[in-house]
């Protein structure tokens, strides 16, 4: 029970947050349980298809190259992963009458990437225990936390333009590209010192995270 409590505890804390930064007008609780729930359902089930996949047809060795594990980190593990959640957020959330304002993006798009979180860090903290959660709860569950800003912010953008495409497009590449960044920095460990870039890029995702969050409350349709 103090496993199950300590893996999802940090997961609930980004929820609260974001649902609570939605100042003008907050989503249907129902929709961000299914959204949730999805991303706790779906996009693992997408990920793991999409992981058997490149395992069958492309694999990649598990070696001490540099340069495989760039390809792991971008090609492999964040596009898998990202994909999985943006096409929850695009073919359920997007077409949504309830979604109409910028922000909404961010707040669905955090959803599917906390439902996914969820279920990945249960996994790793079951096996590792205490403390991998702890260090979990500080490194990847806020990672995760931010890449689904990002996407959620462009995602946001695209709802309402005429370009939406593009602008979905460039939410998932950024996700992508920070998601990879953390992971490629930490996958090349034995060089020493190394995994500090993973921080690097974990702050000024964060950054960019508290940025993106203060456009959208800005152009909020709903704000007096």
């Amino acid at each position: 029970m103090n496993l199950l409590i300590a893996a999802t505890t940090p997961v609930f804390i980004v929820i609260i947050y974001i649902y609570f930064k939605d100042k003008y007008e907050k989503e249907s609780k129902r929709i961000l349980t299914y959204t949730f729930l999805l991303g706790a359902i779906v996009s693992i089930f997408i990920t793991t298809l999409l992981y058997m996949f490149f395992d069958l047809f492309l694999p990649i060795p598990d070696d001490f190259s540099v340069w495989q594990q760039f390809l792991k980190a971008f090609f492999i593990v964040a596009l898998i992963e990202e994909f999985s959640k943006y096409v929850i957020v695009k073919y359920y959330n997007q077409p949504r009458k309830g979604f109409n304002e910028p922000f909404d993006g961010i707040v669905y798009a955090i959803m599917v990437s906390m439902g996914f979180a969820a279920v990945e860090n249960l996994f790793y903290v079951f096996e590792g225990g205490m403390e991998v959660a702890l260090i979990r709860a500080v490194t990847a569950i806020p990672a995760h936390a931010t890449f689904g800003i990002i996407m959620g912010y462009f995602m946001g953008k695209a709802k309402f333009s005429k370009n939406r495409m593009k602008w979905n497009l460039i939410g998932l590449s950024c996700a992508i590209l920070f998601h990879g960044a953390y992971d490629f920095f930490l996958f090349i460990n034995f060089i020493p010192g190394i995994s500090i870039g993973a921080f690097v890029s974990l702050i000024i995702g964060i950054l960019l995270s508290r940025k993106a969050i203060k456009i959208h409350q800005e152009n909020s349709h709903f704000k007096v």
